[in-house]
């Protein structure tokens, strides 16, 4: 079969012009329901290039039936695997289980509770091929808790490393996380199995990742975010204060930015507060204040302890409106 001769003389092979090939990594347990919603919305996209789900089942039995292998009409090869999680139990070591079975040139993570909008991958990847030096994108979000649905999308395209030491970005969200394998296997490294309870593994990955490079970021909702009572992460306040130690010591970096390190200490005071640790959450709180008078966890600590709110009145409203603490 001929070829199309390229500008410069020589033969162009057909896989030359495909996209880069994807490797999305679902980590889950036990919420098979919302699993294969996950997978659907990631097979679902329009995307020219391979692509490869890999299901990783953390403390819980691989499901066979998740989707069958493939090709578009356009010739994109489409393969679901199920993988046991072979590491630390729990999120990092399920991701690190996905990414060290990834094929693709690029492996991005969904939740799975949560989906992806058609036109991710079509929209990151362009990104990604307009600016060779990007390592990491990601997008905006819809948020949908307590019967509303929010969006979060960032107002501009570069998440600097600076940045990132004074703020969460929580527009962010790990569900929109996509990035170059290789960056990955030789430079930000792994997710941080040693975070306890996994909490706080997507800020630690982001950080490492803007050291080496600016984080890219499309200007549009691609994933849809569900906030449940079933999220493994709601009221672990023990969990998030270890954890939230653990990111400080690991990124020393972050006491050299006071308003920073007054957030993360505020929501360690709310965690403190909503735990009935009334005197860790003041001096904690008092803290973080110290740093920054402006810090709302820091004040809504103290309210909690104070018992002038309950902490999930506070959450609630936060939710309501597509934030967390």
């Amino acid at each position: 079969m001929d070829h199309p001769a390229r500008p410069d003389g020589d033969e162009q092979r057909p896989d030359e012009a495909r996209p880069p090939s994807v490797t999305v990594v679902i980590a889950t347990r036990d919420r098979p329901v919302l699993l294969r919603r996950a997978v659907a919305s990631v097979l679902a996209q329009r995307y020219d290039g391979d692509l490869e789900v890999l299901a990783v089942f953390d403390q819980s039995e691989p499901e066979a039936d998740l989707g069958r292998d493939e090709v578009t009409p356009e010739g994109a090869r489409r393969r679901v695997r199920a993988l046991r999680n072979v590491r630390v139990a729990g999120l990092a070591g399920a991701r690190n289980t996905g990414l060290t079975a990834a094929t693709g040139d690029l492996v991005a993570f969904c939740d799975d509770d949560d989906l992806w909008l058609a036109n991710k991958l079509t929209a990151q990847v362009a990104l990604l091929v307009a600016d060779p030096a990007l390592e990491l994108v990601t997008a905006g979000v819809l948020v949908a808790a307590r019967g509303r649905v929010s969006t979060r999308v960032l107002d501009r395209s570069r998440i600097t490393h600076a940045e990132l030491l004074r703020s969460r970005v929580s527009e962010a969200h790990p569900s929109t996380y996509l990035v170059r394998r290789t960056a990955v296997l030789n430079g930000i490294g792994l997710i941080d199995e040693e975070l306890p309870g996994s909490y706080a593994e997507d800020y630690d990955f982001l950080l490492r990742a803007a050291r080496r490079a600016d984080v890219g970021a499309v200007n549009l909702p691609l994933a849809k975010v569900f906030w449940h009572r079933s999220s493994f992460f709601a009221e672990r306040w023990q969990t998030i204060v270890d954890a939230l130690d653990h990111l400080v010591a690991a990124h020393p970096e972050l006491a050299t930015v006071p308003a920073g390190l007054a957030r993360i200490e505020g929501q360690q005071a709310f965690a403190r507060a909503s735990m009935g640790d009334r005197r860790g959450a003041w001096v904690t709180a008092r803290r973080a204040l110290g740093r920054d008078r402006r810090q709302p966890r820091a004040w809504l600590a103290l309210l909690v302890a104070s018992g002038a709110v309950r902490s999930e009145w506070v959450l609630r409203a936060l939710q309501a409106g597509g934030r967390g603490i």
